[in-house]
């Protein structure tokens, strides 16, 4: 058996996100490696890996230190946060991980909008994560993965959570045909069951692979449907992409991406090969949208 210090030590930058906090708890119950959180903050998560070192990315000098003796790291950037520097610091990360000996980086990326749409559709916080993958393939590192986060669940209760409508209903107005299925789905905390199986198998997925995280493939009529056999009275109806755009700030980005998804779906393509072979390196199916949805997504009363 193992002690923890013959283990791996995996960094994990962004551990007290979304989806670094799914890959710290993926990687722990392992058992097969050594955690350590990169913050910002670390005197607020003391108890959150076996290691908590303190680095910033906005700050490149503090990278070298956060993963020096790491065999692996996790990165994942956020958009919302970093803004336009989320290139230029994720960048900043892929140098000092390769200088340091790290030998196998997990990068959480996202499609090529752009590129797949031909430079018909412009979704930024998608393609600033794509243009990093060459960064990445071209450091060096023994091993490399990309991995890809769905559409979240958690959306539907957070940032894209159902709204009163006009007729005193609650529901969603988006600027996409409702029946049609586009949308790849899932429960962001389980990212993290593809980034341990990507660092305990890198002879089947450290070549580059991409591997989506894919609980659900869905309409939004079909995610109401869904919703409303489960006790809601949840509505769905289109609007112009132009109208939404012009409904919160940052909606004609938001208009943008589920254009795209209807054109495209939002892997970008027919990513079947990919998805099994995320299931396969996590070790099962991921949690599918029903089933998260009835402990989940508590029902409301207009």
């Amino acid at each position: 058996m193992k002690t923890k210090n013959s283990e791996k030590l995996i960094a994990v930058v962004g551990a007290t996100g979304q989806q670094g906090g799914g890959v710290v708890r993926a990687l722990q119950a392992s058992g097969q490696f050594k955690v350590r959180a990169v913050s910002r903050n670390p005197g607020k998560h003391r108890e959150l890996a076996d290691e908590i070192v303190e680095a910033d990315l906005s700050r490149p000098e503090t990278l070298r230190a956060a993963f020096e003796g790491a065999h692996g790291v996790f990165l994942v950037t956020n958009f919302r946060e970093a803004g336009a520097e989320e290139i230029k610091q994720a960048t900043a990360a892929v140098r000092p991980a390769k200088d340091a000996g790290v030998k196998h980086f997990v990068w959480s990326t996202l499609p090529n909008v752009e590129a797949i749409s031909g430079g018909k559709f412009h979704v930024p916080h998608f393609t600033g994560k794509a243009k990093l993958d060459p960064i990445v393939k071209a450091a060096g590192f023994v091993f490399h993965t990309f991995v890809i986060a769905p559409f979240y669940y958690q959306n539907l209760v957070g940032a894209f959570a159902p709204q009163k409508q006009a007729d005193g209903s609650l529901g969603w107005t988006v600027p996409l045909d409702p029946d049609v299925p586009c949308i790849h789905m899932g429960d962001i905390t389980e990212l993290g069951k593809i980034v341990a199986g990507a660092f305990a198998h890198p002879d089947q997925a450290g070549n580059g692979e991409y591997l989506p995280l894919v609980g659900d493939f869905m309409s939004f009529k079909g995610i109401v449907e869904t919703l409303n056999g489960q006790g809601h009275k949840l509505s769905v109806k289109q609007v112009p992409k132009e109208l939404f755009a012009t409904f919160f700030p940052g909606a004609a980005e938001i208009a943008e991406m589920f254009s795209y998804f209807q054109a495209h779906t939002y892997l970008g393509s027919d990513s079947s090969h990919r998805i099994a072979l995320a299931n396969k390196i996590a070790g099962g199916q991921p949690t599918n949208f029903s089933t998260w949805a009835r402990v989940s997504f508590p029902v409301q009363n207009p």
